[in-house]
């Protein structure tokens, strides 16, 4: 039976993606640590705010663009930065084809299958994300070569503890692709032959290696190695976040905040946006939603540096709730990613049509001409939903 290409919601992008990919491939992009509560958290305090809808007075025209660390973008939704996309041959270079064709940023991870050069050169708007890993000489010629490039702002990933327990099982990755990998994954992967025939018409096996990191000599890493680095280099303190930001000299986001403390160490340290995260639920599992946390945080520091959020969005109205909470604008990357293995590039862009029709929805229905617009009065909130971690006993915490 003939199936659409197109498909109407993210849920559906998510269906089509399992249905395609092999189970330890799916399993990778829905696996979160231990027993998942955060990833259902972050999806289930999205719909816990009710919006408060206008009946008469509507825009004709709505006005979605904004700009993040200086960056015009058509929408509040920027591609958050995921590492090894091996469920479409094209990678990193067809999202990035994708959110370029729909005027939005795109965030390249480090741990990417694509390089950096390779990436910038399908979409103009780049943010080079980096983990604290490796020496600091190393981290330098990352962000000189990231910079070399056309990166326009930097991402700072600091909450991913990478933890080992998941209650259903982590999915098997392998540190190369060889023979011996291949037999052992082919039950795995013969039964999905769509997938295999779209890299054996590329001409390549999925990359499980990190051109943008690299060893002594200049090779890229395996995925495995690269974790391995990471693994071993010394947690940063912020004296080493300033010293990251004022090596960098531009834009510069620290991506994983999730408590009011903890933004204001990152202001004094001199970054330019923070992003209010748990890494998707794959950092400490029960950590609240990332929604939850944000009004206390946009209330301390909004003012002094931008704020955006990650963690959940599946609906243009997701999108509209975390900007009335104060919010700039989101990160997105579940979502994408089952649209990249849905119908690689094209997938891309259908779920950010999705994600920017259901936004202009939400901002016509509420009566306003802009998402500069949004605000907690057009939500219903629960008085128990916002959280302030990280106060002191004597600060009040702040609700819409």
């Amino acid at each position: 039976m003939f199936e659409n290409p197109w498909f109407e919601t993210i849920a559906e992008a998510q269906r089509r993606a399992r249905k395609r990919l092999p189970s330890t491939v799916y399993g990778a992009l829905v696996a979160g640590s231990e027993r998942g509560r955060t990833i259902d958290a972050n999806t289930d305090a999205f719909a816990q705010l009710g919006f408060v809808p206008r009946l008469v007075g509507h825009h004709a025209q709505r006005d979605l663009s904004t700009t993040v660390l200086g960056v015009p973008t058509s929408m509040p939704v920027l591609v958050s930065p995921t590492g090894v996309q091996a469920v479409h041959p094209e990678g990193e270079v067809a999202v990035a084809r994708a959110a370029a064709s729909r005027g939005v940023v795109m965030g390249l991870s480090s741990f990417a299958s694509r390089s950096v050069e390779d990436v910038a050169a399908a979409g103009p708007d780049l943010f080079f994300q980096m983990y604290w890993s490796g020496s600091r000489e190393a981290m330098t010629q990352r962000m000189d070569r990231a910079r070399a490039a056309g990166a326009k702002a930097l991402v700072v990933t600091l909450d991913w503890s990478f933890s080992h327990g998941r209650d259903w099982g982590s999915p098997s990755i392998p540190e190369k692709l060889d023979l011996r990998t291949a037999l052992r994954f082919a039950p795995d992967v013969l039964p999905r032959p769509g997938w295999l025939w779209k890299y054996a018409r590329s001409g390549r096996l999925p990359d499980l290696t990190t051109p943008n990191m690299l060893d002594a000599g200049g090779r890229a890493l395996t995925f495995f190695g690269a974790y391995g680095e990471w693994m071993q280099t010394p947690p940063p303190t912020w004296s080493d976040i300033a010293w990251l930001r004022a090596e960098w000299g531009g834009p510069f986001l620290l991506k994983g905040v999730a408590r009011v403390d903890d933004a204001r160490r990152a202001v004094d340290a001199g970054v330019t946006a923070l992003s209010v995260s748990n890494h998707g639920g794959n950092n400490l599992d029960t950590t609240p939603a990332a929604v939850r946390i944000l009004p206390a945080i946009a209330a301390a520091v909004g003012d002094q540096v931008e704020v955006l959020m990650d963690g959940g969005v599946r609906r243009g109205g997701d999108v509209a709730k975390a900007l009335a909470l104060g919010a700039r604008a989101v990160m997105i990357g579940r979502a994408y990613l089952w649209g990249l293995a849905a119908n690689g590039q094209t997938g891309v862009e259908n779920v950010l049509d999705i994600l920017r029709g259901g936004l202009d929805s939400a901002v016509l229905g509420l009566g306003h001409g802009s998402v500069h617009d949004l605000s907690p009065a057009d939500l219903v909130v629960p008085a128990d939903f916002p959280l302030a971690l990280g106060v002191t006993a004597e600060e009040t915490v702040l609700r819409p």
